[in-house]
């Protein structure tokens, strides 16, 4: 298998796990229907460094000790569970108790941007990175698939390097799409009564998902 085989065969199976519904998705829909396009785009880039992060931890053999680890891995899954937890609480706790202002609900009726403050693109970022991070899936999916990506003879730590920035490139691709169609659906989709069934769902899924991780017994 030569490098170009390598890095298209990868591409593939990177693009597979891209696509599929996750926290990832989630997150970046959600701050696009209520925060914007900009913000949006600064927690896809906090979640594409994240990837970036696990496929070097990959490359130089630290996610192979976190799988191999058992201890590690728990002690990860764990807090990564607390952050998803606390983070979908939150989400939760907006939805059913948060009640918007007259003004807000005027401007969203009528299809402008929400009146609160945008959340900073440095904070809407660490969001996305820190999601990512909290989730040990990603590199034992990274230490899952790298090996059997490096053609013989390539250096190890380059080759994964390419690949963890091959997976990088999809995943912008794939959430500039997930923008774009958000941004024309947010006309529709920024009512107040949609904004909080948002963050409902999206609060749902990552406490259930941070509950998953816990009941999860090993990678």
């Amino acid at each position: 298998m030569t490098i170009l085989q390598a890095l298209l065969s990868f591409s593939v199976v990177a693009m597979l796990l891209t696509i599929l519904p996750g926290i990832d998705s989630s997150l970046v829909l959600r701050q696009a229907l209520v925060r914007g396009r900009g913000t949006a785009i600064a927690t896809g880039i906090g979640i594409c460094l994240g990837s970036f992060v696990w496929g070097v931890a990959a490359a130089v053999g630290a996610a192979a000790l976190l799988a191999a680890s058992e201890f590690a891995y728990r002690m990860v899954t764990w807090l990564g569970a607390a952050y998803m937890i606390v983070l979908g609480g939150t989400l939760l706790w907006k939805a059913i108790f948060s009640k918007r202002n007259g003004a807000e609900a005027q401007a969203a009726a009528a299809g402008a941007e929400p009146s609160t403050v945008p959340a900073s693109p440095w904070r809407a970022g660490l969001v996305g990175l820190a999601s990512n991070l909290a989730n040990p899936k990603v590199g034992v999916f990274y230490v899952a698939t790298i090996p059997q990506f490096i053609p013989h003879g390539a250096s190890p730590v380059l080759m994964g390097l390419a690949l963890a920035a091959v997976h990088a490139v999809l995943t912008v691709v794939w959430f500039g799409i997930l923008i774009v169609l958000a941004t024309y659906a947010s006309r529709w989709l920024r009512r107040p009564k949609t904004i909080r069934a948002i963050d409902g769902v999206t609060g749902t899924v990552l406490v259930g998902f941070g509950a998953k991780l816990i009941a999860s017994p090993t990678a």
